[in-house]
Parts: structure tokens; C-alpha cells; sequence
């Protein structure tokens, strides 16, 4: 059986291509409700107020900045540009321009955030010509008594919402989750949200930088000023739709990707091991992005040989034209989180193509 020409294509590239799995620089982010946990968690010099960590990153503002092999000091932005099908993957690349549609962090809340929500594509593109925002949150850690908002608990009129932003009282109208290690939620556009103290997470998320901040607490910015707010945007992006569960639940077994996140756009797989794992993704034609939560390991490629150490608190971004590699946890366990784009061809004749071709393997 034949390869389609756009397998031809990556794999004939990649041959002359320098690929491997990619590691990043630190890109930390200074704001008023940060900490030292990312710091510390990352053996990094110690510095206050750091609240996020942007792990991979091509947002034109804070790219991220490749810090090992043949690329070390060139942003990914650079690199993708360069090759944005062996990277991306050929359906990323045709489907997003060339651009890399995911921006994942590590985020310390040691405050509360502000409560916010996103726009959806149609409302970020007529008004700001960007993406929209979908996201999702898998904690790593939270304190006793630790909790988060995510969504209403009540049904509210826009008008309504208003005055309650104007009178201090939208978040007794907020759905408030007490949270622990492994709590997952996903955070469709509109869906009102906010993070509070105590809280380690994880983040996944369009690649966006479109916030409507809805509350603040009456608290200053860094620079001492209070932080915009921006009530009648959020009034038409928000879905006052009030849902019977906001927690995503999913199977955590061990030596096995657990399916945590499928959406339109990314899906996510949480995988503890403590053997080696192989893990082919090929088939999904995209980029991967492998966060370590917990236990170093080292990503190794079968194509080539390549490996690199990734550290506990660290990521990586594994091309989509090597997406071929075994996880090996360097003692004890590891903890992976994996996102990627779903571009698997699940029709009829494409299943009954792959079946007949590797049966003449």
C-alpha cells in the first residue's frame, strides 16, 4: 500500500531536517497574585511574584527559546517557520497558518486571580482579529481547604451579572470547587472562571492572549494601579448556562495514557509509568507536548535515537514528524502530561488502508 504524498513528504524531509525532541529556556511571567513555588519546583534562582511559566510558547510577545541541540537559541517561532509541516504537523500547519495553536504553562496562584472568561473564535477574531480561548487546568498541587471557580451556580441575566460585578457579589454566584492533585477541568470559551490561592496547576490553552478581566478584589496591580476591568465584553462573551458537573473525570491507571481532554481543540493524555512506555502519535499528525508532573524521565526517539532528559517541573515539544519515542522514567515513576491535535482519518477506508498496509509489513 502507498503512503499518502503528505507522508511522503514529511518523511522525506525529515530525513535531512535536524529533528528531535525540543527543550525550552525558562519563560517566567511577574504578576501581582504569583509566588516562589515555580522557582523552587524548577531549582531556579528565587524570585517573588511568579505566577506563571510559559513551558512552550509562540506567542510573538514571549516565545519560547530552544535550549538544547542543533536549534539552542533560536525561538520556536524561528523553527517553525523554518519547517512548519515537520514540526506542526501537515494538517496544523494547513489548518493554523504555520502557527503553533497551543500555549501550555505551570501556573502558582499564591493569591486569588482575578475572575475572567474567554471570548470564543468568533468574537476574538470580529473584535481583536485573534484566536478565541478554550482551556483546561489539571492540578498539581493545592493547599487544605484549596479551591477554584469555574462556572455558575445560579442562572443570571446579563443585566444581572452587571450589577453584581458593580456590587462586589458576582462570586456568590460563582460554582466554587474544593480541589486536589490530579482535578481536572476543562474550560470552554464563556465558561466564567477563576483560580484561587493555594493552587498549583497546570495549564493548557488556545494560543491567546484575548482575557476579559470580569472582578478583581479592589486590588492594585503590580504597578500599584488597579487592573482594568472589562464588564461588557464579558457581558456578551460569557454562557450564563448553569451545568450539572465542571470537573472532568477520567481513568488514571497506571503504565497506560489515560484520555483526559478531547476536544476541537486538544486533546490531552495524563500517563504514569514506571517502565519504559512507548508511545507512537504519528498517526495523529501533530506536534506533541509532553509536561513532566512528576519523576524525571528521558524521551527517546525510535527513528533516530535521539533522547533527552526531561526534568520533573519542565517540557518538551517532540515534532510531529518523529512522534515515535519510549518514555523512560530514570527512577522510581514518572508523571506525563501529553497534549497534541487529533488529525487521525477515522473513515472506513482509511482504517481498512492502514489494516492492509501493515499487514505487508
Amino acid at each position: 500500500m502507498e503512503k499518502s504524498l503528505n507522508e511522503i513528504k514529511i518523511l522525506s524531509t525529515s530525513q535531512d531536517v535536524k529533528l528531535y525532541p525540543l527543550l525550552f529556556e525558562p519563560n517566567l511571567h511577574e504578576v501581582v497574585w504569583g509566588g516562589q513555588k515555580l522557582t523552587a519546583w524548577k531549582r531556579l534562582a528565587a524570585k517573588d511574584h511568579i505566577g506563571e511559566s510559559w513551558e512552550v510558547s509562540c506567542v510573538r510577545s514571549s516565545p519560547s527559546v530552544i535550549a538544547n541541540g542543533t536549534w539552542a537559541g533560536y525561538t520556536l517561532n524561528e523553527l517553525i517557520d523554518k519547517y512548519p509541516e515537520e514540526i506542526l504537523g501537515s494538517e496544523v500547519s494547513r489548518r493554523y497558518g504555520g502557527e503553533l495553536p497551543l500555549l501550555v504553562k505551570f501556573i502558582d496562584a499564591r493569591k486569588d486571580l482575578s475572575v475572567q472568561v474567554h471570548p470564543d473564535d468568533e468574537m476574538a477574531k470580529r473584535l481583536h482579529d485573534k484566536n478565541g480561548k478554550s482551556e483546561m487546568w489539571y492540578v498539581l498541587d493545592a493547599e487544605p481547604g484549596a479551591f477554584l471557580y469555574s462556572g455558575f451556580k445560579e442562572e443570571l441575566s446579563p443585566e444581572a451579572y452587571k450589577r453584581k460585578v458593580a456590587d462586589g457579589t458576582i462570586v456568590e454566584s460563582l460554582a466554587k470547587h474544593e480541589v486536589k492533585t490530579g482535578d481536572v477541568f476543562y474550560l470552554p470559551a464563556g465558561r466564567v472562571h477563576a483560580i484561587c490561592s493555594g493552587i498549583l496547576l497546570a495549564e493548557v490553552q488556545q494560543s491567546s492572549d484575548v482575557t476579559y478581566r470580569i472582578y478583581d478584589y479592589n486590588r492594585p496591580g503590580l504597578d500599584g494601579k488597579p487592573r482594568e476591568l472589562h464588564t461588557e465584553l464579558a457581558a456578551e462573551a460569557l454562557n450564563y448556562q448553569v451545568e450539572d458537573e465542571y470537573r472532568t473525570e477520567y481513568s488514571a491507571e497506571n503504565n497506560r495514557a489515560n484520555k483526559v481532554i478531547e476536544s476541537p481543540y486538544f486533546s490531552v493524555r495524563v500517563t504514569e509509568v514506571g517502565n519504559q512506555f512507548h508511545r507512537n502519535l504519528i498517526k495523529y499528525d501533530s506536534f506533541v507536548i509532553s509536561m513532566c508532573l512528576k519523576g524525571d524521565c528521558r524521551i527517546q526517539i525510535r527513528s533516530t535515537g535521539d533522547d533527552i532528559v526531561l526534568k520533573e517541573g519542565f517540557s518538551c515539544l517532540i515534532p510531529a514528524a518523529i512522534a515515535d519515542y519510549d518514555v523512560i522514567p530514570m527512577g522510581g515513576s514518572t508523571r506525563l502530561l501529553e497534549t497534541y491535535i487529533d488529525n487521525m482519518d477515522r473513515s472506513l477506508i482509511h482504517k481498512v488502508s492502514r489494516f492492509l498496509h501493515m499487514s505487508e509489513k
